[in-house]
């Protein structure tokens, strides 16, 4: 993570994501043999690939080892499978994003860290009772612990998505977003980045103007266009002065 600056001018945190481009691996139609809607990306590469993996990319012509393969539902229109998607032909700066990865495993915890319980009292001869979880079911009806009762045990290490984020910052050249705040997982971890919509009310800053700017190109040909009518005009006027030297 790092800090850096919103689109409203305030300092916060933000999480620098390397997106490289996805490679389009199978697209999937409702009309065809998998009756929905979808396109498989494969990420990232791998030198030591099983030949199915391998097979499956050369067949839509990418000759190099795909590490990871993620699929996609919506329409499918425009790809085909072979061609890349890049960063800035998904994302701009103010975009609402949802971000999708495996959360930092922390083992085996109890309620309190867990769930957040608040424990026993402290006082009136509790001595061993802080951070116990309390009564957990009745005794004889239903006479066991119902599914799903929040108690201790494996925290973490399970998909998590967070919304609402934003995009402050892309880096054409280097592949990297800058996401607004924390997203899920711990660091070189594999996420998902999904765009949603954009920031309600955002006005994008005014764009760099380059060297050659239109303003100035504009400038050097109406000197030019100035520059040939005084020539024109000239050679026009040099035959009648000739002529006028001559009679006299």
């Amino acid at each position: 993570m790092t800090s850096t600056y919103d689109s409203r001018g305030r300092r916060v945190g933000a999480t620098v994501v390397e997106i490289a481009p996805n490679a389009v691996t199978q697209v999937k139609s409702m009309d065809g043999k998998d009756g929905y809607n979808a396109i498989q990306l494969g990420f990232g590469t791998k030198k030591s690939v099983k030949k199915p993996q391998l097979g499956h990319g050369k067949k839509a012509g990418i000759e190099r080892g795909i590490r990871w393969f993620r699929e996609l539902r919506g329409e499918t229109e425009d790809l085909k499978p072979g061609i890349e998607i890049k960063l800035d032909q998904v994302f701009s700066i103010g975009d609402v994003i949802k971000v999708t990865g495996t959360s930092k495993g922390k083992g085996f915890q109890g309620g309190v860290r867990r769930w957040g319980f608040h424990g026993g009292p402290k006082t009136h001869g509790q001595s061993d009772r802080h951070r116990a979880p309390g009564a957990i079911g009745s005794g004889t009806t239903p006479g066991r612990v119902y599914k799903g009762k929040k108690m201790a045990g494996h925290m973490g290490n399970e998909q998590v998505s967070t919304r609402g984020l934003e995009v402050v910052g892309i880096d054409k050249e280097k592949n990297l977003l800058t996401i607004k705040g924390a997203v899920p997982g711990s660091t070189d971890g594999l996420v998902m980045v999904t765009k949603l919509g954009r920031i309600k009310g955002y006005t994008p800053p005014p764009e760099e103007k380059e060297e050659d700017s239109e303003e100035g190109k504009g400038e050097s040909e109406k000197s030019e266009n100035t520059q040939e009518a005084v020539l024109q005009q000239l050679a026009e006027e040099a035959p009648t002065e000739e002529v006028k030297t001559n009679a006299g």
